[in-house]
């Protein structure tokens, strides 16, 4: 996609110069093309939510998906300012949203710490505004969490990783950690993305170095 103005796009763009949005949500699919359960509320009693972005939400989404004790999951934007953004105004960088993988799940059978290992071990998160070849502020990494105790485990498990990253040779984390905010669920042909197209692009690219789980329930 274009850059408007010729900005940086790996710059974040400010509240005041956001593009404004609109009042009208885009309009949600109601069942999961590969789960069968429901994308939007109300998720199954007992369920807990974890918002990740790492990079194209296309490729990040399945990895999720296809994680035992996940309910559904879903693609969106998240963290900027623009009100139901478009894709193609997300890409522009002027919203200030990154690509978000929402996944609901059952804590009785995966936990949040194990969740914020597939997501660590999932991308590169010391890359700042981009992940891999794809570059702007709507791929950057960031844990966007619902309760102090999420945050807690977000918090633990970044120091934990960069431990091993560091002892690797990487360079510093940047993941956004932050309160979870608005989140708009992104155009249907964006849900469940390589389920449909099976040879679609999927930007999605590890380190190679393996997350301590452990460590970031802070039992060691």
């Amino acid at each position: 996609m274009g850059w408007l103005f010729g900005k940086d796009k790996t710059t974040m763009v400010s509240p005041e110069n956001a593009l404004p949005g609109r009042p009208t949500r885009i309009t949600t699919p109601g069942r999961h093309a590969v789960l069968d359960a429901p994308l939007a509320p109300p998720y199954p009693e007992g369920s807990e939510i974890a918002d990740f972005g790492l990079g194209c939400f296309w490729g990040a989404e399945r990895i999720f998906w296809q994680t035992p004790g996940v309910i559904t999951t879903s693609v969106g934007y998240a963290g900027g300012y623009t009100q139901n953004p478009t894709y193609e105004e997300v890409c522009t960088g002027q919203t200030g949203h990154t690509e978000l993988v929402r996944v609901v799940f059952d804590p009785a059978k995966v936990s949040y710490e194990e969740l914020l290992r597939v997501f660590w071990e999932a991308h590169n998160p010391t890359q700042g505004m981009r992940q891999g070849n794809d570059v702007g502020t709507q791929y950057r990494s960031a844990i966007y969490f619902h309760s102090p105790e999420q945050e807690k485990s977000a918090l633990t498990s970044r120091d934990a990783y960069q431990k091993v990253l560091t002892e690797s040779g990487y360079a510093p984390i940047t993941t956004e950690i932050a309160p979870a905010g608005e989140y708009y669920f992104a155009e249907e042909y964006h849900q469940q993305y390589l389920h449909r197209n099976v040879n679609g692009y999927c930007g999605i690219g590890g380190t190679g170095v393996s997350c301590p789980v452990g460590l970031t329930s802070g039992e060691a």
